[in-house]
Parts: structure tokens; C-alpha cells; sequence
């Protein structure tokens, strides 16, 4: 693209001030905007200007887990088919990490944070050393692909050298950066960073498998025969990874997808529900149940919509590859974003003034066909690191670490 090419197609999209300062820049630095420009998915852009359009939401119902007790009465024939499928090299993992630590005072990726006390025990080495226990068991190990964003890759890709990959086969990790999308101030036109640089923000954790595809990352995925991927977040230092009972679970329904779920501590924790919306599995957000829904009960005094979700789930390959291409529903988040005005000072907001962008992973559970629930037990596998203090802090995960054995 050059730049009259690029000038005809900002005019019809009304953004022709992203090159307001393009005769000031050196010919790199034009290079640079006018790839931006190109890569541009206007269908994003698009989408700030019906962004109080309501969202429909479908018949919600309950969806029935598989209970912690059922998984342990046939943790044997579970473990058994999920232990085969990583001995045949069927699975593979991808561990979503391409956010910082900012919210915990950690100016760095969020995997490198120590969790340790006594001595150093990172993020990143904690969920590799969870991975590592089912991969010993089956005597094999699965390909892990890391996706980091273009904030924190470097850094990633350093630590995990210098640390010499936590002993885990450096040929088995595979890193790739999210896929990034303009923002916007709030009435659709794109921001700048600066006069060469379009203001971007990574497009979500549900842009994990397209973001493998333009990566390349696919391909790899192909040459080694994959049949299934367990995503995960960087957050949850007790979850187990590649878990064979979760795997075997999954294949055992006969479901497209699984998911790793915790019984809800109270009605009104703030956590995501695995539920049905019309007939096919969805997940609904705390703040999107009425009251009513969620303290509803069963008979036996459960709740009904009773089980969270860990951010843990098992897709097929062939169902993610089906999906390749589909517009999946797009987020929008009023944020504080650093912006460049139009006399080129920049501007650090002490209050949201625009939007970000983002696609979920939960989007991709309701896009399946089938998902199957399985409950794990919250003091074994769920401890998120998510808030500075108080609750899913670094506090709460120490003390659920050490009370699981793990010395820190």
C-alpha cells in the first residue's frame, strides 16, 4: 500500500488524521504507519459505533457438570484415555500470557512474578512444573505455545533462555505474539500514539487460535497431528495442565470442547457461569445474572447455576479449525488510553477516553457444539493471581500453594 492508496481509504473511512503528520516522517517511519493502515480490521472500527446496541442474549438454562465426586469414581478409566491420547502425541497446550502484571505493582510480564518466599519460584516456572507432572507420567512430552503480546514478547522469550526453559524441551516451546487492533477515542476515530504509530491493544484471549494462524503457529500444529488443544492463563498457579483425567473426561462425553470448573463459593461470587443459551453451551458473566438466577437453587440445595469457570478449557482440533474465519462477538471496554492530540502532544488521560477492543475466549465454548463441565476442587486447582491484596491475590495463592505442599 502507498501513501495516496492509503490516503483514498482513510477518506472513506473518515480516519484521514492518521496521516496528518506523514511528510514530517522519515521513509521507515512511513513504511511503518502505512503497514498499520493496511492491516487494519475495519470490521473492528466499525463496531465502536453500535456499541449501545444491546446485546441479545438467547434462553439461558443450566448445564449439568460433571461433579469432583463422579471424576474420582472414575478417575481410573479417565486417566487411562486422557494418558493414551498424550502418548500418541494427540494434544498440545497453549498458555495465554501476553499481559503485565501492572495491577499487581509488577511493571513486567505477569509470568515472571515471584511467588516464592524463601527462595525464587516464578509464574511461568510454577505452571511449567505443573505441566511436567503429567507429561512424566505419560512419558512424553506436549508441545506448549506461548502466546505473549508485542509489550511483553522480549521479555518472555529472554526469561524462559535464561532460565533454560524451567527443564522443559526448548524444541516443545513454541512462542507466538497476539494479534493487535486499533483504538478508538469514543466517537470511532482511531487514536495515535504518535506520529507513526497507531495507538494498539491486543485483540483478546479469544484471539488465541487466529493469532496462531497468521504467526504460522498453525502449521506446526498440523506437522505434529494435533487432535486437541488445553488453553489456560498465566493467572492460576495450582492448575494442572495437560491433565489427564480432564483430557479423558472430554473424550469419554464425546464433547467438542471441556471446560474445568469450580463450585461457587457464594451466589454472588464474581465469577462466569457455564450454562446453556439456547440449547448450545455459553458462558454468562456475573453481572449479566439477575439476582433471581443466581441464588436459584435444586432441590438438593445447590445452586443451580452453581459452577465457575477457571479459564482452563480443552477444544478439538477440528472444531477450532471449523471456526477459522467466523466473526466472534466483540467486547468493548472504556479505558484510559495514552494518545497523541491533533498537535502532536501527548496525552496520558486521567480518565477513560476511548475503546479497546476485544474477543474472548468464552466465545469460542458458546461457538461449540458441545462442552462438557468438570468440577475441580478449588483448594487443589484454583488459585488465580489476579488483584493486589485481599482476594485471588498473591497472598491467597502463597498460602493455597504451601497448603497443597508446595514449598515456597
Amino acid at each position: 500500500m502507498n501513501d495516496t492508496q492509503a490516503y483514498e481509504l482513510l477518506k472513506r473511512k473518515g480516519q484521514t488524521h492518521i496521516l496528518d503528520f506523514f511528510d514530517s516522517l522519515t521513509v521507515e517511519e512511513q513504511k511503518h504507519l502505512l503497514a498499520q493502515v493496511e492491516r487494519i480490521d475495519w470490521s473492528v472500527i466499525d463496531a465502536a459505533m453500535h456499541k449501545d446496541e444491546p446485546a441479545c442474549r438467547g434462553k439461558i438454562e443450566p448445564l449439568d457438570a460433571i461433579e469432583a465426586a463422579e471424576i474420582e469414581e472414575k478417575k481410573e478409566r479417565f486417566h487411562s484415555l486422557g494418558i493414551q491420547a498424550i502418548r500418541e502425541k494427540k494434544v498440545g497446550c497453549v498458555l495465554l500470557a501476553g499481559g503485565q502484571g501492572t495491577r499487581l505493582g509488577f511493571d513486567k510480564p505477569k509470568g515472571m512474578l515471584n511467588i516464592g518466599i524463601n527462595r525464587n519460584l516464578y509464574l511461568f516456572e510454577m505452571l511449567i512444573s505443573n505441566l511436567t507432572k503429567n507429561t512424566d507420567a505419560a512419558g512424553v512430552t506436549v508441545p506448549l505455545y506461548i502466546m505473549t503480546s508485542d509489550k511483553n514478547n522480549q521479555d518472555t522469550v529472554t526469561f524462559f533462555k535464561e532460565h533454560d526453559y524451567f527443564g522443559y524441551p526448548k524444541e516443545d516451546i513454541i512462542f507466538f505474539v497476539q494479534e493487535m487492533v486499533p483504538c478508538t477515542d469514543f466517537n470511532g476515530k482511531i487514536l495515535m500514539e504518535n506520529p507513526s504509530t497507531i495507538c494498539m491493544s491486543p485483540n483478546g484471549n479469544g484471539g488465541w487460535y487466529t493469532s496462531m494462524q497468521n504467526s504460522g503457529v498453525l502449521e506446526d500444529v498440523k506437522k505434529r497431528g494435533l487432535e486437541w488443544i488445553n488453553v489456560f492463563s498465566v493467572d492460576n498457579v495450582l492448575q494442572q495442565i495437560a491433565d489427564p483425567v480432564f483430557i479423558g473426561a472430554t473424550i469419554d462425553s464425546g464433547c467438542v470442547s471441556g471446560a474445568k470448573v469450580v463450585k461457587k463459593a457464594a451466589f454472588d461470587e464474581r465469577v462466569g457461569v457455564l450454562c446453556l443459551e439456547d440449547k448450545r453451551p455459553s458462558i454468562v458473566e456475573y453481572y449479566e445474572m439477575t439476582e433471581e438466577m443466581a441464588s436459584s437453587r435444586k432441590q438438593n440445595g445447590d445452586l443451580t447455576y452453581g459452577f465457575g469457570v477457571t479459564l482452563n478449557y480443552l477444544f478439538r482440533v477440528d472444531m477450532l479449525n471449523a471456526m477459522l474465519g467466523a466473526n466472534m462477538p466483540l467486547h468493548i471496554a472504556e479505558k484510559k488510553i495514552p494518545y497523541m492530540d491533533k498537535d502532536g502532544n501527548y496525552i496520558q488521560p486521567d480518565r477513560p477516553n476511548g475503546y479497546k477492543f476485544e474477543t474472548l475466549v468464552l466465545d469460542m465454548v458458546h461457538m461449540s457444539d458441545s462442552c462438557i463441565p468438570c468440577e475441580v476442587v478449588r483448594e487443589k486447582e484454583f488459585a488465580p493471581i489476579k488483584n493486589a491484596s485481599g482476594v485471588d491475590s498473591l497472598e491467597s495463592a502463597r498460602k493455597l500453594l504451601s497448603a497443597n505442599g508446595v514449598a515456597l
